[in-house]
């Protein structure tokens, strides 16, 4: 299978601990929209494109993951933001339309819930020592039910030409609005084909973070059209041909989303150093997504099948079990 080899290009360091682009872990970076001359800095958590072959995979490390203070969720909801005019519109790639990502991407999340592939998380809590790598019977666990996706909605509002991450934090706000706060939900904007922030595909595949609003402190991931990025964010790169419900296809869909996800509720603050909660000693970019991320550590990344469909995922690091061979890197646990 062909894989997209990636340029980089240097990138700016804040010196915050929160998240990791390209070269720099464990730190706020400067977007690639910045080095164009504009402002905007991406704070939160992002899960890197393939490896190009021969490369080197991103630094995370094989250690447990720790707890550093901050809220999980504990019982997840998802909501969807399908931004822009394009999804009403209706538009087509690679002979497959935006009716079909959407059911592909619906399903997906309206499936995860109660599944054992999301119940890798609820091994992980809130409100137990700093530094524990475990949590008592008794604790505030990340939840796992039915149910996980509480609505979709397409918001027409015009998307700029230019996204910055505030755009994203402000499309993930009007979601809120839209179907009311919920402290323990995460906030998906997707875009439609063609209209993606900067950086998409060569520095990143999807990436999460927080805002603040009125209503209080949300948890939001943004999740641009996977096939624009092709194989660097996962297409084919669990099933290597496509058929008509999109598997191949859409595997980057359900890869990087799920990613995200995944550590979504087990670190709803990334944004906020203080306030986060499961990572590894590699910080921002050693959450439980990114241990794993394209099959490191010893993962396999694999099908699962949700409502009678299949649908690629990564394995998820587990703290509490491994693998026949050893491996943390999981896709389901009990």
């Amino acid at each position: 299978m062909k894989k997209l080899r990636i340029a980089l290009v240097p990138l700016a360091i804040v010196a915050v601990a929160a998240m990791a682009i390209m070269l720099a872990f464990g730190g706020h970076v400067t977007s690639a929209s910045a080095a164009a001359g504009g402002s905007d800095v991406l704070h939160g958590q992002v899960m890197k494109p393939r490896p190009a072959k021969g490369a080197s995979p991103q630094a995370v490390t094989n250690s447990l993951m720790t707890y550093h203070g901050g809220p999980i969720s504990t019982a997840p909801h998802v909501y969807i933001n399908y931004w822009g005019t394009k999804w009403a519109t209706g538009f087509t790639t690679g002979g497959y339309t935006s009716a079909q990502a959407q059911t592909y991407l619906n399903g997906f999340f309206g499936g995860i819930g109660g599944s054992s592939w999301g119940a890798i998380d609820t091994q992980y809590c809130q409100g137990v020592a700093i530094g524990a790598t475990s949590c008592p019977a008794g604790s505030a666990f990340v939840g796992n039910q039915t149910g996980l996706l509480a609505g979709t909605w397409n918001d027409t509002t015009s998307i700029p030409k230019h996204i910055s991450q505030s755009n994203i934090a402000s499309a993930a706000t009007r979601l809120m609005q839209h179907f009311g706060y919920d402290a323990n939900a995460i906030y998906f904007v997707m875009t439609p084909s063609g209209q993606s922030m900067s950086g998409f595909g060569t520095q990143w595949c999807a990436w999460h973070s927080n805002t603040s609003t009125s209503s209080g402190n949300i948890a939001y991931a943004y999740q641009p059209y996977a096939p624009d990025a092709g194989t660097s964010c996962g297409m084919n790169f669990v099933n290597s041909t496509n058929n008509s419900f999109g598997n191949g296809y859409f595997d980057g869909f359900s890869i990087t989303g799920g990613h995200e996800w995944a550590e979504a509720e087990t670190d709803m603050n990334p944004n906020t150093s203080s306030t986060v909660a499961w990572q590894g000693p590699g910080g921002g970019s050693d959450e439980n997504g990114d241990k794993c991320a394209w099959n490191q550590n010893g993962g396999v990344s694999a099908n699962i099948s949700l409502g009678g469909n299949n649908y690629a995922v990564q394995p998820i690091w587990s703290n509490n079990s491994t693998t026949g061979s050893g491996s943390h890197c999981v896709t389901s646990h009990a």
